[in-house]
């Protein structure tokens, strides 16, 4: 006699490049599949460059569903960085349904606000540490982010993005004082705000 059990399917859900100065914010979304483990899962930030990658093929190749979403620097500095992570958090979600054929039935947010959805959701603090599906999301996030400002490294090797990976550090606000912005900075944040400001006072004398 066959089971009638309905098969529950839990997305984790994390973002990438919340505190950076450039970039894009980018989410990720992993339902992992019970009958394909995937070991070492862990939070993103505790896994050496080479092991994320390794990781991140294996998510995409044994997960049941997964998803990457993003927001762009003009939307943060339209809406703001949280609405942007949460913006950026439901179209991970949204992508993954793709590959699902529907929503999952309810999502596992790292963090302490969920974005809205239409389906239960549940924040977790530290959840990168504690549910492995989160885990998944956020090494999904983080290696799409980090590809991306290697590219932009490419396009705009002044800044060193491909060293800081557009973090407020010391090369990064050398390199802002002395370039000024570019058209991937985000302008809603203060240090770039500045810079941009002292740029146009100068331009006006």
């Amino acid at each position: 006699m066959m089971s009638d059990t309905k098969v529950m399917w839990i997305c984790g859900v994390d973002e990438a490049g919340r505190g950076p100065l450039a970039g894009y914010v980018v989410a990720g979304a992993v339902v992992l599949d019970p009958h394909k483990p995937i070991d070492g899962l862990k939070d993103s930030k505790k896994l050496s460059a080479s092991r994320r990658e390794f990781l991140f093929e294996q998510i995409q190749l044994k997960a049941k569903a997964w998803g990457i979403g993003q927001a762009s620097p003009v939307e943060i500095d339209e809406i703001n960085i949280l609405q942007a992570t949460m913006l950026a958090m439901r179209r991970a979600i949204e992508d993954l349904t793709t590959r699902l054929g529907g929503w999952p039935d309810k999502a596992l947010i790292d963090g302490n606000r969920c974005p809205e959805l239409p389906i239960a959701a549940e924040a977790i603090i530290k959840g990168d540490a504690k549910e492995p599906a989160i885990s998944a999301a956020s090494i999904l996030a983080k290696v799409t982010r980090d590809r991306q400002m290697i590219k932009l490294h490419e396009r705009f090797p002044q800044y060193g993005f491909a060293q800081h990976m557009g973090y407020p550090t010391e090369m990064h606000f050398a390199a802002l004082k002395e370039f000024g912005a570019c058209d991937e900075h985000r302008r809603s944040f203060s240090p770039v705000r500045n810079v941009v400001e002292m740029a146009s006072q100068v331009a006006k004398i």
